[in-house]
């Protein structure tokens, strides 16, 4: 098969979505949109991709990052003929070259396939119906059905708007016939522009067939020109993934009320209630249940863990049969063992907590390491920061900490240690004992409340 290139064309300013973002890096499922569309590319597998960029062009550049993509300047945008004609120098003479756009994010790659196999070494165009298809350029065939050229919108006659079947502008073109056409393109036209489009009618004139491949889905070919359609498409990748879970057998208390905006990795019998939010990497083992309005970022959960609602994890590690929640929050580095109990209002950072530990009710945990069957009374605080630096908190197995204790660090508590209520411990406290910091209780005769003067 001929060598495949990619050329994503995302130069354009987005003047309707009103931001200083430029379009193509407004995101969608958590990153932007180019940053789909060039996934989906490589899933192509192909031998190179050039994204055409223009306006806010570093920007553009200093957010993708990517190493791998190669990167054509289109300083005046003069429509898309002229954009694909900026990657002209990077595109080998020999093979073909797929054309994608950076602000249609949800192109599917089985779509893609099928257009690249329908050109078979030619070319080929993807296409849609709509049942209002105002504002796109329209498809006209011949009397045997054959494409024979687009007319945008603003040039159509009264004959041609009537068409429904419009252009995606997604198509596959012969590198070797490119070059040739690309030159032959003229602005005279509505906008004064170079249309991509004209092409059709150039390869029709060099007797090169120009299949067209319909799309599964109007969401596929769909753009982004607004806020509302950015959010429009949001919502339809959102269903697409909650579909996906409920076929892998994942329970979705709504399947309309769940946001994925990264990778999500789950095992069997998971439950998810509604409102809740996934970010980066998670993952959850089987069993697993979350609570509604729950947000996980780049988290981990083990098997028959069961995190109650309105809790926040992010960067954390969660052993099996875990109790979180309500109300809970992991912050990064929060690495918690099997059968750990974090409650209601309890926040953890950068702490191991070990195995069936538990902090229950209204405490800090930061910077500590916890160890076996501790038990931290509510109200309790890890106090690890003295301004400038942060020091850790060691506990050991089988510690009991008693409700309103402040662990000023650097602080060790021994195994089996004591702590009694309302301490402010700020030296290590032996094994086996009670250990108790707090001022004498004090009543003294005679006082009086003050009163307000009049």
């Amino acid at each position: 098969m001929d060598s495949l290139s990619v050329v994503i064309l995302a130069a354009g300013k987005g003047k309707r979505m009103y931001s200083a973002l430029p379009k193509v890096l407004h995101p969608i499922g958590g990153q932007p949109m180019l940053a789909r569309v060039i996934a989906t590319a490589r899933q192509l597998q192909p031998a190179k991709i050039v994204v055409v960029y223009g306006h806010g062009g570093e920007q553009v550049r200093e957010q993708i990052a990517d190493p791998d993509i190669e990167w054509a300047l289109q300083e005046q945008q003069l429509g898309t003929g002229h954009a694909l004609k900026m990657a002209l120098p990077q595109l080998p003479e020999v093979g073909r070259s797929l054309v994608l756009y950076g602000d249609v994010p949800l192109t599917t790659v089985e779509t893609l396939q099928r257009l690249l196999a329908a050109a078979d070494g030619g070319m080929s165009l993807l296409t849609d119906v709509l049942a209002d298809a105002s504002g796109y350029g329209r498809i006209v065939r011949d009397d045997a059905g054959r494409i024979v050229a687009i007319v945008e919108d603003k040039d159509c006659d009264a004959a041609q708007k009537a068409i429904r079947e419009i252009n995606t502008g997604m198509l596959v073109l012969p590198n070797d016939k490119l070059a040739g056409w690309l030159h032959a393109l003229r602005n005279g036209n509505a906008q004064g522009e170079y249309y991509l489009t004209d092409v059709i009618a150039l390869a029709v004139a060099d007797g090169v067939a120009v299949p067209g491949v319909a799309v599964t889905s109007s969401w596929e070919a769909a753009g982004v020109n607004n806020k509302l359609q950015l959010a429009e498409l949001e919502r339809q990748l959102q269903l697409n993934q909650a579909r996906a879970l409920l076929t892998a057998g994942v329970t979705l208390a709504d399947p309309a009320r769940i946001d994925i905006r990264g990778r999500l990795e789950h095992g069997q019998d998971v439950s998810i209630d509604v409102g809740c939010v996934f970010e980066g990497q998670v993952s959850l083992g089987d069993n697993v249940q979350i609570g509604a309005y729950c947000v996980l970022n780049n988290v981990s959960v083990a098997s028959g863990t069961r995190i109650a609602a309105y809790s926040h994890l992010e960067q954390a590690v969660v052993g099996a049969d875990c109790r979180i929640g309500p109300y809970a929050r992991l912050r990064p580095g929060a690495a918690l063992a099997d059968q750990v109990h974090i409650g209601n209002f309890v926040e953890v950072k950068n702490s191991k907590v070990g195995l069936g530990s538990k902090v229950n009710h209204l405490s800090y945990i930061g910077d500590a390491d916890i160890g076996s069957k501790v038990n931290v009374g509510a109200g309790s605080v890890t106090c690890n920061y003295d301004g400038v630096n942060k020091y850790r908190t060691v506990i050991r197995d089988h510690v009991f900490v008693g409700s309103g204790s402040m662990l000023v660090a650097p602080v060790v508590l021994e195994t089996g240690a004591t702590i009694g209520a309302g301490s402010v411990i700020s030296k290590n406290a032996p094994a086996e004992q009670l250990t108790v910091a707090r001022a004498r209780q004090l009543t003294v005769a005679g006082w009086q409340r003050p009163k307000k003067s009049s």
